[in-house]
């Protein structure tokens, strides 16, 4: 499909999901127009799923989806990027008034053996109450006969590794890390694009049906790396957080004007703190946007002192 020069970064409508550990901090705190009288724990930023579909909602591509984007106009938008049937990430602001289940996403093999889709994530810590902590890896390795027996005696969140967490931090997940996160929390999630979860753990409470929700206890067996001890909080290489296969992440001080990746690449923005503007959009803090591979004016600018942002792109 032809299509006129893009002019602007580009925004997407979120996508909010009720979860019954959410709040509505995203509202308070992010500024987003949550529906009323619902507990939101998720907002989905960037999606491209049959389930659910970022829709832009400015400038000339205005309505267009995500998916759209990506098999129509990849090379425009995305320029050369990897092959995949869909857009390969999926963006997410978190709100955990609760703790999260304790579980774990499948590895490629794994999930492939269950009928899953494998699942390595980043966790960036934007707000966190004090004491808030992140659960991550074990607290020492376990045989698997010795996690089952403690899944089974309501005894395995003791054998979870737990990191207290301030704003600021960040956490790598890979496939197969058993983890969840604590009460207190509000992150950026960026994600390989899979909505596969196995939950081993929901620490005893009920669902919207008044009985507890669905465990997944012999896939998550199949699933957790048991020699997985202990993880620490990344530690930043400079301005990078982490660099893997699937995307690299890198925090910027946006202290003056600033090229955010070169002609022919794609990145997208998300706002932590201050106010940032690419050409003629704003960017507050809890807010994202593309900036296409063809656009000319590849400029971000800070609005306001002390602005900060992460800079999400897939290694080529």
């Amino acid at each position: 499909m032809s299509q006129p020069e893009i002019a602007s970064p580009i925004t997407f409508e979120p996508i909010f999901m009720e979860r019954i550990w959410g709040s509505r901090r995203l509202e308070s705190q992010c500024g987003k127009k949550l529906p009323a009288g619902l507990d939101i724990g998720e907002s989905w930023e960037i999606v491209d799923r049959e389930e659910a579909q970022s829709v832009v909602r400015n400038g000339l591509l205005r309505d267009r989806t995500l998916h759209e984007l990506w098999t129509c106009d990849r090379e425009a938008i995305f320029g050369k990027t990897t092959d995949s049937p869909r857009f390969p990430l999926l963006i997410k602001l978190l709100d955990a008034h609760e703790k999260l289940s304790l579980q774990v996403h499948p590895p490629k093999k794994v999930a492939e053996k269950l009928g899953g889709e494998p699942k390595t994530e980043f966790w960036y810590v934007a707000a966190a109450e004090p004491g808030a902590r992140l659960f991550v890896g074990l607290r020492k390795a376990v045989a698997r006969a010795e996690f089952e027996k403690a899944v089974r005696s309501g005894t395995v969140a003791e054998l979870v590794h737990a990191v207290l967490v301030k704003p600021g931090d960040a956490m790598f997940l890979p496939a197969g890390r058993f983890h969840a996160i604590g009460d207190g929390n509000l992150l950026v999630e960026i994600q390989q694009n899979s909505d596969t979860t196995y939950r081993v753990f929901d620490w005893n409470r009920l669902g919207d049906s008044r009985k507890p929700r669905k465990l997944h206890v012999e896939q998550a067996l199949d699933s957790i790396d048991f020699d997985d001890v202990a993880p620490k909080l990344l530690e930043p290489d400079g301005e990078t957080l982490v660099r893997h296969e699937l995307f690299e992440i890198q925090k910027w001080d946006l202290n003056e004007p600033r090229e955010i990746v070169p002609a022919g690449q794609f990145a997208i923005v998300c706002c932590l703190n201050g106010k940032l503007r690419g050409v003629d959009v704003d960017l507050l803090p809890g807010e994202f946007f593309l900036v296409p591979a063809s656009l000319k004016d590849r400029a971000l600018h800070p609005r306001a002192d002390g602005t900060s942002l992460l800079r999400i792109t897939i290694p080529v």
